[in-house]
């Protein structure tokens, strides 16, 4: 059976706008950033969106997620609305961290959001925690994140799966294989071709995955969570995908052959996915439509939001840095 047929034709629709979704906005972001609109670098997602929308839309009301650098789209998915984003960029008063920070690095644990370091591997033992005090608050709740297959060769790497794995906690580590750290190709900095492998020495589930099929990425998030929801331990995805651009907008990527790009382009998982569901009879002209309309007038109506947003004064500079 294929698997779209256990998915409703609703939920289909929903992975294909919150990806379509993903990458109008991070467009967008782009052009404010080369009118200057913003000065923050922005890091798109473009070509990954399957992997943060699929994983994103597997975790339910009670999990907890870190997104980081290119899951613009786990926000989408878990609510985090365009203003935010926006006025986060800017730097704005009215943004998540008030002004402190220029990338979407922030949180908002009511929607089960936890804010993100820069510092790729970072996350690992943080969300290890998180998998830990949910557990001893008697909760089900399950934690993901996501790094780099250039940051599982960190230290936080090794040592936050190392303490989930020996404490057997609900935790699911999604490795987006985009093939180049920065600008190093993958094949320069290890020496096997599946970096999921790296889950045999913590003795716990693994799994490789097309990152680019959103649906296949859903089905495999929705394994390890309910593997873990049951008591069976922490688990490693490793998707399989390709970052269609440079490692931010401020830079080429030159060093990557043109006919593996024009490759990856033919494997776009946003077309792939729209002519999946036209195939099979969910998607039509005037849904898209319905779509596309639906998105550009949120992000237009939260973008004019954050243009006529004050910035901080000064002073909250000096606020929020210790606790009450």
């Amino acid at each position: 059976m294929n698997d779209t047929e256990t998915l409703s034709n609703n939920d289909l629709i929903n992975l294909y706008y919150f990806m379509r979704f993903n990458r109008a906005l991070e467009d967008r972001l782009i052009a404010l950033y080369r009118q200057a609109v913003i000065t923050a670098t922005v890091f798109t997602s473009r070509g990954q969106e399957a992997t943060s929308v699929g994983s994103a839309y597997a975790l339910g009301p009670e999990d907890f997620v870190s997104p980081i650098t290119r899951n613009l789209g786990t926000m989408l998915v878990r609510g985090i609305p365009p203003r935010d984003i926006f006025t986060q960029y800017m730097g704005k008063a009215s943004s998540p961290t008030k002004g402190k920070e220029r990338i979407h690095y922030f949180g908002d644990m009511d929607k089960g959001v936890v804010a993100s370091l820069s510092v790729l591997g970072d996350m690992i033992p943080v969300m290890a925690g998180i998998a830990l005090a949910a557990r001893l608050q008697g909760r089900t709740s399950v934690a993901l994140t996501y790094i780099g297959e250039g940051a599982s060769a960190t230290g936080d790497f090794h040592e936050g799966m190392n303490l989930a794995s020996t404490m057997n906690l609900p935790f699911v580590l999604i490795i987006e294989n985009n093939r180049y750290a920065y600008s190093t190709p993958a094949h320069r900095s290890a020496a096997v071709s599946d970096f999921a492998l790296r889950a045999r020495c913590y003795g716990i589930a693994s799994e490789v995955v097309d990152g680019n099929d959103v649906v296949a990425v859903y089905w495999a998030t929705q394994r390890a969570v309910q593997r873990a929801r049951a008591g069976k331990g922490p688990s490693i995805i490793e998707a399989k995908t390709m970052r269609m651009h440079g490692h931010s907008d401020a830079d080429s990527p030159w060093y990557v052959p043109k006919e593996e790009l024009e490759e990856w382009e033919r494997r776009d998982p946003i077309e792939k996915f729209d002519r999946r569901l036209r195939a099979g009879g969910i998607l039509h002209d005037e849904v898209a439509r319905d779509l596309e309309s639906r998105m550009h007038d949120l992000i237009e109506r939260d973008l004019e939001y954050a243009m006529q947003s004050p910035f901080p004064d000064p002073e909250v500079a000096l606020e929020g840095v210790y606790h009450e």
